[in-house]
């Protein structure tokens, strides 16, 4: 991917229009404040040895710092990132896109963080930026742990690495709830499981707390080991160990996890059964888009 340096855009009239008129119904939103006293914190070249000259135009390097340290700010994931810059006014106003838009994949978002640190850029763009913010009030500094560029990398590394975790269980148990929902509906807990994993995971709101999350952590990994346990089971069919969707998360949810975790089942004693099971868990699984 290159990047050819290029101005911030200014705000767009119909943009602009519209933000304010949304922003004007509750408390100014952050991202906005930050357009409005901020502006063009950094330019694009700031990060210039950290792109190639030739290829592929990106995205503004700029833009994405923005949208990290955003991303740090309001605790949400790549995903959730990528998704409110492509609805939400706010988000439009402080990166001047037009309403129109289409934004970028989340990968875009990692692909920006891992260049930083290859090249040892971490610190340079993003302490300019969070000095800024917080000097003006509009990050809080982190307590006894400095709010740097470090730190906000981390914690959005980990928010992303806790949604990995939690998607990549409710796609198995989507594609078991079609494949066999009979036996899912007898080898694991479907009411409680169907709250925890029915939604997809940037539909929430991961929590503040380091140790709230990493309690969510501890749940998804207890649910993964006690699924493939069940889906190992000498009396579990034997192509279910065949399907892709339940070889991922062998590979994946385990590595997601703190060492100390517990691989015990998870989930609890089943709820009291609403209707067939073989119904609850192809309701409660059944693919939403």
């Amino acid at each position: 991917m290159s990047m050819q340096p290029r101005p911030w855009p200014k705000v767009p009239e119909l943009t602009a229009q519209v933000a304010r008129a949304v922003a004007a119904r509750g408390p100014y939103p952050l991202a906005m404040r930050v357009r409005d006293e901020l502006g063009d914190l950094f330019a694009d070249a700031e990060f210039a040895e950290a792109f190639e000259a030739r290829g592929r135009p990106g995205w503004s390097p700029g833009q994405l710092a923005l949208v990290t340290v955003l991303q740090f700010a309001e605790n949400i994931t790549d995903r959730a990132a990528a998704h409110r810059v492509r609805y939400d006014m706010d988000l439009k106003y402080a990166l001047g896109l037009e309403l129109d838009d289409p934004g970028f994949d989340a990968s875009v978002l990692s692909e920006f963080r891992t260049r930083l640190v290859e090249h040892g850029m971490e610190e340079k763009a993003l302490d300019l930026l969070l000095t800024a913010l917080k000097d003006r009030g509009l990050v809080k500094a982190g307590g006894r742990q400095r709010t740097d560029s470090t730190r906000v990398l981390a914690a959005v590394r980990d928010l992303n690495r806790l949604e990995l975790a939690g998607e990549t269980l409710r796609a198995t148990l989507e594609a078991l709830a079609c494949a066999a929902p009979d036996w899912l509906a007898q080898a694991v807990p479907v009411r409680e499981w169907a709250e925890r994993y029915g939604p997809r995971t940037h539909s929430w709101h991961p929590p503040a707390s380091t140790s709230k999350r990493e309690e969510i952590a501890l749940v998804y990994g207890r649910d993964g080991f006690a699924l493939l346990e069940a889906v190992h089971a000498p009396d579990a069919p034997a192509w279910l160990r065949e399907l892709l969707a339940v070889q991922v998360p062998a590979r994946d949810v385990g590595a997601e996890l703190p060492p100390h975790c517990d691989r015990g089942r998870g989930g609890g004693e089943a709820a009291e059964e609403q209707g067939p099971p073989a119904r609850q868990a192809a309701a409660g699984f059944s693919v939403r888009h």
